[in-house]
């Protein structure tokens, strides 16, 4: 922005080759052919195919038609049309989700159009706000919104309400001076209005200096349109998603150079290495993904909450310091008044009886305009049923130069003159101060002292002061002198009544709080010490803008309160917070956009402004913060349950992958089908896909977590290597009892007998893949965590459909053979071995790699 306060409103038209009558309609005309619409470019609408054709982005999913068509070739044709499906459902819940939300914010995201009272060729005209052009002279009294970037001209009792911008709980005091300043925050910018702000008293003009994207609101805006940085899970899922990758190339190739080297048919082996590629993928890791999610984000929008992106559900599980605007968010963003005072702190009746005449306030109807601090006078004494025992003949306005206003009342053929304003100001007019005891000669000091006291405390505070006066025709501000201090009028934007019970369960959730404001700091600890939330450090956005990278580094980890922060201030406290943490953002204002784009998990409320709806990825329909730590909660249970199906399935196909690689150059045939190997692949999934449904222990939903490539590696070289183990002990046993023969280094096993070894083994890596879940699913005792029932039934299920499949004609297409029960009571004490020997050992490994 050009450095408009500094220049006086004279200068400030004149470089913009205006008057103080304002432009003519045909230099606006031609302006507005130069500059453009003032307006706020709505947000793109994504149409349907993009957000369609986007749920194919994910590395997974493109494995995954690889994998489909890779099925094809190899003979699993039904595999293929198994994974397409599955892919499909996937895409399809996640596309159905995100169009609802599109929808939902497009409903939100509406630029609200409204007209301005204009001087064009000397007269006031109403003109559409679009159609503002720089050098416009803008009208402005109590109600406006303000249209555009101005430098005020005129100013009269004007009050201005920032906090969509600056996030300060009280209005702005205007006035036209000069500013003698280079470098001025929003919160400063005494003699400009910015553009979406709200007049809350007086009258003004401004002459218009910025317009659309050029303005500080649009600045902000087009901050959104930077590029979106990848959140904690995304990056995690791109991890991920290589890890498995690499792990079926290598696999892949280093199975079929040893088939290849032993004996075996190139091609034979070629079609052997892919189907292991396609059964080591979790093909259904995507869908169990999207199925928690989107289980999350109905149960959350049956609470009244838009969740706009699914992952933003995991973020929110994953979190652990949650940022926080304080105007508007933790507290109601209205102004009430909380105490009145004498000089000793003594309560007074006296005080806001006097007070309530001297307010400036305009009644309509049933509703009441005017500053917020004459609104809370007047909204107390209504409520309190004070009686009216004066009539107010007169009033002295208040103004920016003296910092106060007066009243006359009349009773009884009494007056009174009655004086509000700012403490200093005040006490500079007063030459006796009231007490318990009496009327006493002024002491300044100690009024001083209880003001800077009250302050202190994080209360915004006037001062009331009065003394008789005779009667007579006009009361000027010469008359307001010698007066009696009163006392002392508090105030304050007090804490949403659910918010501390709120932050105290995200407290509870292993979650950080920092508030980040535009307010002052004082204001800001009232807040967080009312709120329960413990002081840490205070930092003002000043120490931040100063400060060297690693002095920031080491301010942001510590204090957890930033005041007098600007949005850019905001977004750099983020940015750093996000190299250790997953950070969450959540604000209401204009001036938090930034802030809730740039972090892990962006949420904004109900009544907060529409780009700041648009930069968040959830928003509270319900004024309750309650609803973020139930969708914490929801995404460390989806966080849970896809690491259990993870665990599983790597684990399981690892130790499969592993066996088979170091089995097959011994044996003289394929020890299991190309096609066999997708059958186990599709069944041992059945049951799983009802994981993301599962149960969760108390104890995983205590601390936020995190994907830990190292631990699962770590864990699926554990439990894959007792899958293994149990796999050569199958192997070898069913080769003993079908008396192989051992030539030199080949194991040879006739024809005839290849079936019932396929078979036995298609039944032991594919019951034992889905009992072992529930030794795996907790770190507790099988016993003392209880799976859900939807995955005891389809594991049951699935089961018995193995097992029938080699009774049934569908196992004769796979080459699979009925067996004696021998084979099947073999099978039964090995998976039971395999299931207790794995809950014995998963204490042993929880032990040395705690995760």
């Amino acid at each position: 922005m050009e450095k408009y306060w500094l220049k006086t409103s004279d200068e400030t038209i004149k470089l913009l080759f205006s008057s103080r009558d304002g432009l003519t309609e045909e230099e606006a005309a031609k302006r507005l052919k130069k500059y453009g619409l003032n307006d706020i470019p709505k947000r793109k609408e994504k149409s349907a195919i993009f957000l369609f054709l986007s749920q194919f982005k994910n590395p997974l999913i493109l494995a995954l038609i690889a994998a489909s068509l890779i099925s094809i070739f190899t003979g699993g044709f039904y595999e293929a049309i198994i994974i397409v499906t599955i892919i499909f459902l996937n895409c399809s819940v996640g596309f159905f989700q995100e169009y609802k939300s599109e929808k939902d914010l497009q409903k939100l995201c509406k630029y609200i159009k409204y007209t301005a009272k204009v001087l064009r060729d000397g007269k006031v005209t109403e003109v559409d706000t679009r159609k503002i052009v720089p050098g416009d002279i803008v009208c402005l009294e109590t109600g406006d919104r303000v249209p555009a970037d101005l430098r005020l001209i005129e100013a009269e009792e004007l009050e201005i309400d920032e906090s969509i911008i600056t996030g300060e709980s009280f209005p702005s005091s205007k006035f036209t001076s000069p500013i003698k300043q280079e470098k001025l925050e929003p919160q400063k910018m005494a003699n400009m209005a910015l553009m979406g702000t709200l007049v809350v008293n007086g009258k003004g003009k401004g002459v218009v200096v910025a317009t659309g994207m050029q303005s500080m609101f649009g600045k902000i805006v087009g901050y959104l349109k930077s590029e979106e940085p990848q959140t904690y899970f995304q990056k995690n899922v791109r991890i991920l998603s290589n890890f498995l990758i690499k792990l079926v190339l290598i696999g892949t190739i280093f199975i079929f150079i040893i088939n290849s080297i032993t004996g075996k048919k190139i091609f034979d082996s070629l079609i052997f290495s892919l189907a292991l590629a396609v059964g080591i993928i979790p093909e259904a890791l995507p869908i169990i993904i999207t199925v928690g999610l989107s289980g999350g984000a109905i149960r959350m929008s049956k609470k009244g909450v838009i969740v706009k992106k699914l992952i933003s559900i995991e973020d929110l599980g994953d979190m652990d310091v949650l940022c926080v605007d304080k105007t508007g968010t933790l507290t109601e963003n209205k102004v009430s008044l909380t105490d009145f005072c004498d000089i000793e702190g003594r309560r007074n009746e006296e005080i806001i009886e006097l007070a309530s005449y001297c307010i400036s306030i305009v009644e309509k109807g049933k509703g009441v305009s005017g500053n917020p601090i004459d609104v809370a006078i007047h909204e107390y004494t209504k409520r309190k049923n004070l009686k009216r025992n004066y009539e107010v003949i007169d009033q002295i306005p208040f103004d920016y130069y003296r910092r106060r206003m007066s009243v006359v009342l009349k009773r009884d053929n009494k007056f009174l003159l009655v004086c509000k304003g700012s403490p200093e100001s005040i006490a500079s007019i007063c030459t006796r101060m009231k007490k318990h005891d009496g009327i006493l000669e002024v002491d300044k000091k100690k009024i001083e002292e209880k003001f800077k006291e009250l302050s202190e405390e994080g209360l915004r505070v006037l001062a009331v002061a009065y003394k008789t006066i005779e009667k007579k025709k006009d009361y000027t501000e010469k008359d307001e002198k010698d007066l009696v201090f009163l006392g002392f009028l508090c105030f304050i934007d007090p804490p949403k009544l659910t918010a501390k019970d709120s932050l105290m369960k995200l407290k509870e959730l292993g979650i950080e709080i920092k508030i980040l404001t535009g307010d002052y700091a004082l204001v800001a600890k009232r807040i967080a010490e009312t709120l329960g939330i413990e002081i840490k450090g205070i930092v003002s956005g000043e120490e931040i803008e100063n400060a060297s990278e690693k002095k920031l580094e080491e301010l942001v980890e510590k204090a957890n309160i930033f005041a007098r922060l600007t949005p850019d201030q905001k977004v750099k406290i983020v940015s750093v917070l996000r190299k250790r943490h997953v950070v969450g953002f959540l604000g209401d204002g204009v001036n938090d956009a930034p802030a809730l784009k740039i972090s892990d998990v962006g949420i904004s409320v109900e009544n907060g402004a529409d780009v700041a709806k648009e930069a968040a990825d959830i928003i509270l329909t319900k004024k309750s913060l309650r609803i973020i730590s139930e969708g914490v909660i929801e995404g460390r249970k989806t966080f849970a349950n896809t690491g259990k199906y993870i665990m599983n399935t790597v684990s399981a196909n690892l130790g499969n992958v592993t066996t088979l690689a170091l089995i097959s150059p011994f044996l003289n045939f394929l020890p299991l089908l190309p096609s066999q190997i997708l059958l186990t692949n599709l069944l041992t999934d059945g049951p799983l896909l009802s994981i993301s449904r599962d149960r969760v222990d108390e104890d995983e939903l205590k601390k936020p977590k995190r994907w830990n490539i190292k631990f699962l590696r770590n864990f699926s070289l554990f439990f894959g290597g007792i899958s293994s183990f149990f796999d050569f002990l199958t192997i070898g046993l069913i080769l003993f009892l079908l008396q192989a023969t051992i030539l030199g280094f080949s194991i040879y096993l006739p024809e005839n007998k290849q079936a019932i070894f396929r078979t036995c083994w298609f039944l032991e890596s594919s019951l034992s893949e889905i009992f072992i879940t529930f030794a795996i699913r907790t770190k507790k005792r099988f016993y003392k965590s209880r799976p859900s029932t939807t995955l005891t039934l389809l594991s049951l299920i699935f089961s018995l459909l193995i097992l029938l499949i080699t009774f049934s004609p569908i196992g004769s297409i796979f080459e699979l053979i009925q067996l004696d029960s021998f084979f099947f009571f073999l099978m039964f004490l090995i998976l039971l071995t395999y299931f207790l020997i794995a809950e014995i050992l998963k204490a042993i490994f929880y032990k040395k790699f705690a995760f």
